[in-house]
Formats: structure tokens, sequence, C-alpha cells
């Protein structure tokens, strides 16, 4: 079990819709598609993989540079991340002027890191583990004169991610189940609060890949946990734990957390080319390897495609059939 000083309140709708209108015209209103497969499985895809940095992060990144206001200017921000949160804050510094700062894992996609470099930030490349006290501390020393925004455990950020939740709504308002990656929970937090409030009925899943499932590991315990994080090519989701304040808001939202095999997801990735067209990253397939499990139920179900930053050479890889 974990222990943590940091206490995150729940978001209501009210700031989820506040967010909404903060970013509009910011991000991109991205589609829902069908999935196109043989079956009379109905799965649609919410294609966060089409915002301009690749990933559902723009969101939450655009509204918490918003809120930071002109102190983010003067002083500078920071995040630590994989990849995606570090692109998506360091694009919105950029257009607004911002100086930006990456904490990123030293195993982290070259394609993450080219953008990360063109959109103009700092990069500081740490181990996993380094990256991961940031997380759980919400702190880097070198950088304390900085502005820190966290790529998940911010309200800023869980308001932003929540947007999501209420464009799911609006487009497929008979939705039965919505199924969510699961990194660090601001996405799934986020989008969860949204259908609960707007749609009670609604069920919400997340998805971990069998490598890093702390999730799955702590609605089995009943208490906020620690995994053993193998890495992988999935490295947008999967954390070696859930911090205790996202555990609290998260676990009275979802009905479960679905833990896919690494084949599946390589599957998933593979099927989106051929079927729809779609490059998504692991993290991003993830969802649709899980409903097509049929883990999440039947009738309509939403799978939040959430990030398309997938290295070249790795997207080949699962095309040709393999997993990296």
């Amino acid at each position: 079990m974990l222990t943590s000083k940091h206490i995150l309140e729940p978001i209501t709708i009210t700031q989820i819709e506040q967010a909404s209108a903060r970013i509009r015209g910011s991000v991109l209103r991205t589609p829902i598609v069908r999935l196109n497969i043989d079956s009379d499985m109905e799965i649609y895809l919410k294609l966060e993989n089409l915002q301009p940095t690749g990933s559902f992060k723009v969101r939450g990144a655009s509204n918490a540079i918003m809120l930071a206001g002109p102190e983010a200017k003067s002083r500078g921000i920071y995040t630590c991340s994989a990849g995606n949160m570090a692109q998506a804050l360091a694009w919105q510094a950029k257009q607004n002027g911002i100086s930006c700062s990456a904490i990123v894992p030293d195993n982290a996609p070259e394609t993450k890191l080219e953008a990360i470099k063109r959109f103009g930030a700092k990069i500081i490349q740490v181990s996993f583990d380094e990256v991961w006290k940031v997380v759980t501390t919400h702190r880097y020393g070198p950088l304390d004169k900085s502005i820190f925004i966290h790529p998940f455990s911010d309200p800023r950020m869980i308001a932003g991610n929540g947007t999501i939740g209420l464009e799911i709504l609006e487009d497929i308002p008979e939705v039965n189940s919505v199924v969510v990656p699961f990194g660090g929970g601001g996405l799934t937090a986020g989008i969860a609060t949204a259908i609960h409030e707007r749609k009670p009925g609604t069920r919400v899943y997340a998805v971990e890949p069998e490598t890093a499932a702390p999730l799955a590991a702590s609605l089995s315990s009943g208490s906020a946990m620690e995994v053993n994080r193998v890495p992988s090519f999935v490295d947008g989701i999967g954390g070696k734990s859930v911090l205790p304040e996202m555990w609290d808001i998260v676990r009275p939202l979802i009905q479960g957390s679905i833990v896919c095999p690494l084949k599946e997801i390589a599957s998933a990735i593979r099927l989106l080319v051929e079927r729809n067209r779609i490059v998504a990253e692991g993290g991003g397939a993830a969802s649709v390897a899980a409903a097509l499990t049929g883990k999440a139920g039947k009738g309509k179900i939403v799978c939040v495609v959430s990030g398309g930053n997938i290295d070249t050479a790795k997207l080949e890889t699962i095309l040709s059939g393999k997993v990296p």
C-alpha cells in the first residue's frame, strides 16, 4: 500500500464545462468513427490521436497554461512525461511564448523526443525511476523556480481531459460503455467524471497492459498498490503504481480495469491501420484491444484512442505481424 501527502479534490462537471469553453479553438474537437470489423460488435473510436501533438494531452495542457496566466510566462513551466504530455505542454508553451522544460525517461521513443525538441522545449533525460519520483513528489529540485504542471494528478489537467467525455455524450448519447487507457489516471478521472454526471448509467472501464497494471492490482487489493513494471512498446500507459490521490478519485467512477496482453494490443494497432487507416500508439490502441475481448460489455462501446505517437520502426514490426 502506498501513502501520499498530496490531496486532490474530485473535480466537478462545472470545472469540465468551463475547461471546454476555455480551450475551444485551441484544440481539435476530435471525430468519432465506427471500427470497421466483421462482427456485430458496435465499437466506436474517439480519435484523440488526431490532436495537433498526436495525443489527448493538449486538452489538459492548454487548460492548465490558460489558468496559470501571466505567471507562466515570467517563471516558465515544466512537466515530467513519457513523451505525450511533454509534447503537449511544449506545443502550447510555444504558442504563448513560454519557456518549457520536460523531464523524460531515458527510454522515451525517438518520435516523441523529436517532437518535444521541435516545439522548443528543453529535454532533461533521466531514468524511469527518477521520472517517477517527480511524479510522486510533484517537484524537481533544479526547476523549483518554474511552475510544475503534473501530467495527470492536477485538477486543471483532469478537467481538460473531461472535455472528451462531454464530446462522447454529444456524439453518441446512447453509449453503453466507454473504455479509457489508464496511465496515471488523469484521463480516466476526467472522462469518467463527465460521464457519471451527465449519463450515470454508462459503464466506464480502464485498460492497462499486462506488463504494468497497478490499477487492476489496486482494485483487487482494495488500496493503491505498486507493481513490478516491465518496460514495453506500450509506453504511454502502465505505471509503477496508482498514486493514492488518484486512487481515491478513480475507484468510485469505474467498473474495473481490463488487462490486455501485449500481443492483443499489437493486433489492435494492426487492425486500426488495416481497417480504418488509423495510426495509434500502444496506449491508444489498448482500448480497442480491451473492447474486442468482450469484457466491456455489449451495446455501443466507445474506445478512446488516446494517442498516435509510435516509432516508425515499431509500427513496421507490428504491421509485419510481430510484437516489438
